[in-house]
This record gives structure tokens, sequence and C-alpha cells, in this order.
């Protein structure tokens, strides 16, 4: 079941649930503050990925940089 990061449309609360898609769709996810189901999705994460190019060396400090420091 994927994460959904959701605003109530009537109280503003902005609150992340994992629930079913079709639950989603069926409008059958509730806010936790007023119980209202118009919700709209917000998106609050961005992940970013980023490709090598071939016969690039490994980064030796993977580990800190996470392999974004573009070494080699």
């Amino acid at each position: 079941m994927p994460f959904y990061d959701l605003r109530c449309n009537t109280c503003q609360e902005e609150f992340n649930i994992m629930a079913k898609m079709s639950d989603r769709e069926q409008k059958k996810i509730k806010c936790p503050k007023c119980g209202n189901n118009d919700l709209s999705a917000i998106f609050k994460t961005v992940n970013i990925t980023s490709s090598r190019k071939s016969g690039e060396a490994d980064c030796p400090n993977i580990h800190k940089c996470g392999g974004g420091c573009h070494h080699g």
C-alpha cells in the first residue's frame, strides 16, 4: 500500500497515511482531525536520482556523500 500526503479541504489539517489506492479513489480516507473525506493530495517529498556515466569510478566516500559528489 502506498503512503499519501493529504490536506483536508475543510480544516486544512495535513497528514500522511498508508492506504489502498481504492480507499483514496472511493473517498474512504478521513481527516484525523475533523473526520471529513474531502481531501487533496499534497507533495512534500522530492526524490532525485542521477545516473552515472559508463566507466565512471565508484566514489570511495559514498557512505558520506551518497554518491552525489561526482568523484572520479
